[in-house]
């Protein structure tokens, strides 16, 4: 074997072993997101990044006073939607779609005000005006609906976080406002979050 063999050798196993102790490191509920490709960054043909989801992992201590009713924490900039349970026991992270612009995003606190399954999709008149050619209204449950299958409705008129049928769109800036998840992932969150669940959008 040759020293560069050796010397290569050398360096792939401290790579293996560093990813291993990061991996070690997380919360068991986080370690599945750490190891899945749900967070990984496809390209396009071009080398450019398609998506981006890179996710860190918080603690709700601080950004609420307490967990009453469970929290929910997004993370703009990360793409990502933490859930705390109320008695702390489970946690959640799921990556998210996230406004296409800053003018389209809204920061700050709210709280869960309705859960609708299969929710009937309202174009707002903004959304209107930037897309002339889409439709008013979209039926629940309709593979076309922009909410997918479930969505939790927010104290911020208008605001949702909701599934999504176009899986593309996690990972991006895509969505007009609202906070989109794969639509296994809202139907989790769906039954682990209530009414009066706090809401933090950073």
């Amino acid at each position: 074997m040759t020293d560069d063999t050796k010397t290569l050798g050398r360096r792939l196993f401290m790579t293996g072993a560093a990813a291993g102790l990061t991996a070690a490191a997380l919360p068991a509920q986080a370690q599945s997101f750490a190891n899945s490709t749900e967070f990984e960054t496809p390209t396009t043909e071009g080398n450019e990044r398609a998506n981006v989801s890179s996710f860190r992992l918080m603690s709700w201590q601080d950004y609420f006073p307490n967990t009453d009713h469970g929290v929910i924490l997004v993370d703009i900039t990360s793409r990502a939607l933490h859930f705390w349970s109320e008695d702390q026991s489970i946690y959640r992270l799921y990556p998210t779609s996230v406004p296409l612009t800053e003018e389209l995003t809204k920061r700050g606190r709210t709280t869960v005000i309705q859960k609708v399954v299969n929710p009937r999709w309202v174009a707002t008149q903004g959304e209107l005006e930037r897309n002339p050619d889409w439709p008013k209204s979209v039926e629940g449950g309709s593979p076309e609906n922009p909410l997918g299958i479930r969505a939790l409705y927010l104290g911020w008129p208008t605001y949702r976080i909701h599934g999504t049928h176009d899986t593309r769109k996690i990972g991006r800036r895509s969505s007009n406002g609202c906070i989109g998840l794969y639509n296994e992932h809202i139907v989790e969150l769906f039954e682990l979050a209530s009414d009066g669940t706090q809401v933090l959008l950073i």
